[in-house]
């Protein structure tokens, strides 16, 4: 048996690339449906009802129709080439489980900061979060139907954003408009990386 012929009939095998991306928002902005939307395998979700108790500490106002929320967190895949690989997290989108944040955000390439431009407060906190990490993100408007739809520059400049960081509509619920997300993601990441 001769060396350097073992690879002969066999398929070239390709080690993808894989990323850490953070989908990130206001409490029902529509995280878990965007990582849902747009997996390849059965996202996982730690999602649980909505309960009395909670009323107090969970603000419902704008998205009452809301019965579950995320606890921890979301995880989806998304295969973009045969060479590279997204693994998804979404965060929880109340304050009180912003202590998991730091751990979901450990070797993150870059983040979604899905917004609604109903309550467009509502992702100040997470555009904050990246800015002062250093974590490239772009912001995803979600359009919901009933919203006010808004140019992108005019969102821009209501949240105040550096001009480099990108902004995009979307509907979460549809794979391709939450892969274009994803994809405008990790563009700006790699370019803020070679830049930096």
């Amino acid at each position: 048996m001769g060396y350097g012929h073992s690879d002969l009939g066999r398929p070239h095998i390709v080690e993808p690339v894989t990323l850490k991306i953070l989908v990130a928002g206001g409490f029902g902005v529509g995280k878990t449906t965007l990582v849902g939307a747009v997996s390849e395998i059965r996202p996982l979700r730690t999602e649980e009802i909505l309960t009395e108790a909670g009323r107090p500490v969970d603000d419902i106002a704008g998205v009452e129709s809301k019965t579950t929320t995320t606890v921890a967190m979301d995880f989806g895949r998304i295969t973009l080439r045969e060479d590279l690989v997204l693994y998804l997290f979404g965060t929880p989108g109340q304050d009180r489980f912003w202590f998991l944040w730091d751990e979901l955000a450990t070797g993150a390439l870059g983040a979604v900061v899905l917004a609604d431009t109903r309550r467009l407060e509502d992702c100040f906190a997470a555009i904050d979060y990246f800015e002062r990490r250093d974590i490239a993100f772009t912001v995803a408007v979600n359009c919901f139907e009933g919203a006010d739809r808004y140019p992108e520059d005019s969102v821009r400049d209501a949240l105040d954003l550096d001009p480099g960081t990108p902004v995009v509509l979307c509907d979460a619920r549809e794979r391709d408009s939450a892969k274009h997300v994803l994809i405008s993601v990790v563009e700006h990441a790699m370019l803020a990386s070679a830049r930096g």
